[in-house]
């Protein structure tokens, strides 16, 4: 069994009832959901939009390869109303699953890397990972979530919240 750390965002439809869905098709089709973040609001990275997005990180424990989880992940968006992107950037969607870490391993094929390679980059990532799992190493950096904070620069802003 694989220890799978998810990252859950949105900023289109009801997140309560989007993040409901996806937890329920999240323990159907990948695993038992162990753990989770309190749900954090952030302005949108890398591009403008008019909703803020909601993010939680989640942990489930999978029998699936990574690239199932890639895969299983992808068809619960689709399921969820996610549309396919248009252009080059970011866009605003209902639901976005990122595979931030499968263990501790390297995974560096085309469509997928693991960990997730601009994590260390964003708040709305690192601070729903420092709620639960502070003391996680990044394979890579070798540095704790806790450090990879300290250290971001991202100034964008990032506040707990409660789901209406």
């Amino acid at each position: 069994m694989g220890r799978l750390i998810l990252l859950l965002g949105g900023n289109e439809g009801d997140p309560k009832k989007t993040f409901s869905s996806a937890y329920s098709l999240l323990t159907e089709e990948v695993g038992d959901i162990k753990d989770h973040s309190s749900f954090y609001e952030s302005e949108p990275w890398g591009f403008e939009a008019e909703q803020n997005f909601i993010n939680q990180v989640i942990e489930i424990t999978t029998s699936l390869a990574p690239s199932e989880v890639l895969s299983v992940t992808q068809g619960i968006e689709k399921k969820l109303g996610r549309k396919l992107k248009t252009g080059n950037g970011y866009s605003s969607r209902i639901i976005d699953i990122d595979i931030l870490f499968y263990d501790d391993q390297l995974i560096d094929i085309p469509g997928l890397t693991i960990p997730h390679p601009r994590l260390h980059l964003r708040l709305f990532t690192l601070l729903p990972l420092t709620e639960k799992w502070d003391d996680l190493i990044h394979p890579v950096s070798k540095k704790t979530i806790k450090q990879l904070l300290e250290e971001c620069t991202d100034s964008a802003w990032v506040r707990k919240t409660e789901l209406p």
